[in-house]
């Protein structure tokens, strides 16, 4: 009896043994596995310091003068948020969704764990915001890996979560989480996010915006609002359940909240697409250069991509968006035109006046063809000329360029070459001329088909738009009065006279001769044999010189027609150039950054404005005077046109009846080939190219293919935004006078009682005495 009551005992306290192990043994286990991931055991863990700074990788901001972000150069699209910029809906609603007892456990939620285990996760997972964040930042992705693999990648996010924790606050944590969390669509960190779903920055997020983002932290690709709306928005309502649990909303506001549509306003990042993409990409180039020859602290070039830089610009946003309106509203319009006038022939777009029309054309396609990644692949493939050109000439499904978005069609990728060179372009780019801040980029009709840049990167014949270099430089040499009259007829310039192998004799564009004209009337009528007369004066290099001194660095060769503006320039520096008549004869060199900082805000960079007394102010007052002529009565008088004395026409627009003094020039080359106008107010000098990729492309007509036609009304409608918009200060006062009085008479009527009563030799009056 004794022996089985001790038996019995024996027994009891070996259940007791075994009820205490299977009672110990999980929680030794799990500690023992902690343990080992501590030290290492399942894969190397992260330092201190690589927890003190995680490694993330921060996309560099380009900001407008307005402090609006034009663009990212980025690896991953992450721009740093702040904790007191995010909302503090979107902070209690993610802790309610995602971790409920956030704020009181040290980054493990063993209650959380135990009711994943026993229910099998079927109300939730057990990581808590710290851990998810561990797996973010330090742990690979174990998602297509074993059971064992996974158990292990837990037990390190345990331990990396609890350094996490002794590292940062909480409200540290839950920033680190929002900035390193991937919404899709490069949209990496809820800066990016709150841009890309909702074109807006976090702190202005909206209770039912903030839901949707936080719903999407479960599973993004499953709960994508782009292509799964309503799964998206059953989310989103979930996550509204759990802001009323957790009493950070009554049920009254989610039952408002729940009959909210997404309301997307969905902006991919692109560097092909937003605003300013021309621009953006002269600056990439520009910071290429800058990051690998300047080091960091540490030694090491920066990285535009990855360093989280903000590059501070001149570029105005909203002046950049009138812009980019009055380019597509324009030429939509005008490539209509061309497509009805000139459609129909059979070498459409393009004009050959002497050979074989088709014979030229085709050597022009094949060229382009040769330039194409598709044939430069082919042709290191080693493949045959009969097979490239069945490539070329084989219809399949494509994606052209049209004003109304991209248009899917299917063509052969011959005529899709030919298709694009049918397009009229633009290049545009506005400049303050007192700071030399450019305030519009322009350089294409879309960035996605049309990559060469036409404000930096193309040089075409200025056309008349050169002839204020050649005046004024008669001005500087032979102190001109705009008043000085000169006669409109044939003017030569010898044979052997500049270098000349024949007599260069230049005729009007309109072929009208007669009478006499001053100064101011030859350049606003854009008359060749006044502007010839001028050349004749001074010659070519003192006008090469004058405009060296301006900031022209093209080659400009020394012959006399560049008179007329064959000499082929950029947009960048014609406008450029034309900063030294609006300041006062000061050139001011164009600048488009102002400066650099680091992702810590320390400047790393700046640059300044730089000047060059180029010509007296008196001399420069001069130009502008001669140039207001040209929309007072010349070339570019439909900006004055009102609509009383408006006849409706397609080409050039609207009415604009601008009262304001402005000074402008237009141009138009050889066979229409380029159109261009370049307008100044006292604090804004814009200039705007327009023609297609070749010049052989182009309106058969002057009335249809002139600068006034095809690139002033680009100009007017732009400004006439500008006007509209007061908080751009955009100036409608006349331009400022010398401060000191002037030598040169501009008032023609004193002028002529001058030269009558036999005073002032010295302005020239007596050439043709």
């Amino acid at each position: 009896m004794a022996k089985k009551t001790e038996k019995k005992k024996d027994d009891y306290r070996l259940y007791v043994k075994i009820l205490w192990g299977l009672f110990l043994m999980p929680p030794l286990v799990l500690a023992a596995c902690v343990l080992l991931a501590r030290f290492g055991a399942f894969g190397p863990l992260p330092s201190t310091e690589d927890i003190a700074n995680p490694k993330s990788y921060l996309a560099t901001q380009i900001i407008s003068s307005d402090n609006e972000v034009l663009g990212t150069f980025f690896r991953q699209n992450r721009v740093h948020a702040e904790f007191e910029n995010l909302p503090t809906h979107l902070v209690e609603g993610l802790i309610a969704t995602e971790d409920e007892r956030f704020r009181e456990h040290s980054a493990i939620d063993f209650r959380s764990l135990a009711r994943a285990v026993v229910k099998g996760g079927s109300n939730g997972g057990a990581s808590t915001l710290s851990q998810q964040l561990a797996k973010q930042l330090f742990t690979d992705n174990f998602d297509n890996v074993g059971i064992r693999e996974r158990i292990q990648q837990k037990f390190k996010e345990w331990v990396i979560a609890t350094q996490l924790e002794k590292q940062y606050t909480k409200d540290e944590i839950i920033v680190l989480y929002l900035n390193q969390f991937d919404f899709l669509y490069d949209a990496v960190g809820i800066h990016s996010a709150a841009l890309t779903y909702f074109n807006c920055p976090p702190d202005s997020l909206k209770i039912h915006q903030s839901a949707l983002l936080i719903g999407m932290v479960k599973n993004p690709a499953l709960y994508n609002p782009v292509r799964f709306e309503e799964r998206a928005t059953n989310r989103r309502n979930t996550v509204f359940a759990q802001m009323v649990r957790n009493e950070v909303i009554t049920q009254e506001e989610a039952d408002s909240l729940s009959q909210l549509p997404l309301g997307l306003d969905f902006h991919r990042s692109s560097h092909t697409q937003g605003p300013a993409p021309y621009f953006r990409e002269h600056v990439r180039s520009f910071m290429a250069d800058w990051a690998a020859n300047h080091k960091k602290p540490n030694g090491e070039p920066y990285n535009i991509y990855t360093d989280g830089l903000k590059i501070y610009t001149t570029i105005d946003s909203r002046m950049q968006a009138y812009a980019e309106e009055s380019v597509r509203e324009h030429l939509s319009n005008l490539q209509d035109i061309f497509f009805k006038v000139d459609g129909s022939r059979s070498t459409f777009p393009f004009r050959f006046y002497s050979g074989n029309a088709q014979q030229q054309i085709d050597q022009l396609l094949t060229q382009a063809m040769k330039q194409t990644p598709l044939y430069k692949r082919l042709d290191r493939q080693g493949a045959s000329s009969d097979s490239i050109n069945r490539a070329f000439n084989t219809p399949v499904e494509l994606t052209v360029f049209t004003w109304d978005g991209p248009l899917d069609t299917v063509m052969t990728r011959m005529d899709s070459i030919r298709w694009m060179k049918s397009f009229y372009q633009a290049g545009m780019m506005s400049i303050e001329p007192q700071t030399g801040f450019v305030k519009v980029w322009v350089g294409g009709n879309d960035y996605r088909f049309f990559k060469y840049d036409n404000v930096v990167q193309a040089r075409r014949q200025v056309g008349s738009t050169f002839k204020p270099f050649v005046y004024a430089t008669a001005i500087e040499q032979k102190h001109y009065s705009p008043c000085m009259e000169v006669p409109n007829v044939l003017t030569c310039i010898d044979r052997g006279q500049y270098g000349l192998m024949q007599d260069w004799c230049p005729e009007n564009s309109d072929g009208d001769y007669g009478g006499v004209v001053t100064l101011k009337q030859g350049l606003a009528k854009s008359m060749n044999t006044i502007t010839t007369y001028l050349m004749k004066q001074v010659g070519p290099i003192p006008v090469i010189r004058l405009a060296r001194r301006m900031g022209i660095e093209a080659d400009i060769p020394e012959v006399p027609s560049i008179a007329l503006g064959t000499v082929d320039l950029s947009v960048y520096e014609m406008v450029g150039s034309y900063t030294t008549f609006a300041n006062r004869g000061r050139y001011t060199k164009p600048i488009f950054i102002t400066r650099i900082e680091d992702k810590n805000g320390v400047v790393l960079a700046e640059f300044m404005p730089e000047q060059e007394r180029v010509m007296s102010e008196e001399n420069a007052y001069t130009i502008v005077n001669l140039m207001t002529g040209v929309t007072q009565s010349g070339t570019g008088v439909r900006l004055r046109t009102t609509s009383a004395n408006y006849r409706y026409n397609h080409a050039t627009g609207y009415p604009w009846d601008f009262q304001n003094e402005i000074a402008g020039k237009t141009g138009t080359t050889q066979n229409q080939s380029d159109g261009w106008f370049m307008g100044m107010v006292p604090n804004l000098i814009t200039g705007v190219w327009t023609g297609c990729q070749d010049r052989s492309a182009h309106f058969g007509s002057i009335t249809y293919g002139q600068g006034a036609t095809t690139a002033l009304p680009i100009w007017a409608n732009f400004m006439r935004r500008c006007y509209n918009d007061p908080d751009l200060n955009v100036s409608q006062e006349p331009f400022p006078e010398p401060e000191y009085p002037m030598t040169i008479e501009l008032n023609c009527n004193e002028y002529r009682n001058t030269q009558n009563s036999g005073f002032d030799s010295n302005t020239g009056s007596d050439e043709f005495n």
